[in-house]
């Protein structure tokens, strides 16, 4: 597998087929867990980190999987490497892990891994599949991260609040106060803050693809224009 071939998997994971704009898989922790830029992105990453795993634990057993029973293997699989990752942030960022709460064995149910599992891992190889996991996953944790800015910053008029969760005592003086002494927009924090904000977030994917997919149409017109007068 050559260097495209892995660049085509990235931009598929971040952009073509985003699970949070474009697939709008994983409902659940994209519209709870994006009240800030913190949460989200550590609740991303730790879904991408399971999503790698998982498709390169699958593919090298996948033919040696029933048919019958794949589904329940799969799961079991990302149940086993969810728990690994919850016991890590439980012991080493226990602020961050109170704080996501049930969302990190959420995981495990979440229907974007199993996807990736089912339509990637379960057919090609595993350094591709682990490849793939970890741009899907990096594609929800850029949604996460840019809906839970939108949020954070209307909402309390700050970023990267609570990072101390995640990096340690050290880290508080990182918190950006954009907008000093702001009150809050508490619509921006609520549950329909999140359904606007994302709703927001998919419209502008749309329109970027759109445009894109015109430039290129027009791009390629010119270029039969400018080729008719050599062919005449």
């Amino acid at each position: 597998m050559n260097i495209q071939e892995y660049k085509d998997i990235f931009h598929n994971g971040m952009w073509k087929q985003n699970t949070g704009v474009v697939q709008l898989l994983g409902m659940c922790p994209i519209l709870a867990v994006s009240s800030s830029v913190v949460n989200g992105v550590s609740l991303g990453l730790a879904t991408a980190v399971v999503m790698a795993l998982s498709g390169a634990a699958v593919a090298p057993i996948r033919a040696y999987v029933p048919n019958e029973i794949r589904i329940p293997v799969f799961i079991l699989i990302i149940a086993v490497l969810v728990t690994v990752v919850q016991y890590l942030m439980n012991a080493y960022m226990y602020g961050l892990y109170v704080v996501l709460g049930i969302f990190i064995p959420l995981i495990v149910t979440n229907c974007i891994v199993l996807a990736r599992v089912e339509a990637f891992a379960s057919k090609n190889p595993a350094a591709q599949s682990a490849w793939d996991g970890f741009s899907m996953g990096l594609g929800l944790t850029a949604v996460l991260a840019v809906l839970g800015g939108m949020r954070e910053l209307f909402g309390h008029g700050t970023l990267l609040s609570g990072i101390d969760l995640a990096l340690g005592e050290g880290a508080k003086n990182w918190v950006i106060h954009v907008v000093p002494h702001y009150n809050g927009f508490l619509l921006a924090i609520l549950p329909p803050g999140a359904f606007i904000g994302l709703g927001m977030l998919i419209a502008g994917k749309n329109y970027l693809s759109l445009r894109a997919e015109r430039n290129r149409k027009s791009g390629g017109n010119i270029a039969q224009v400018e080729a008719a007068p050599a062919l005449n």
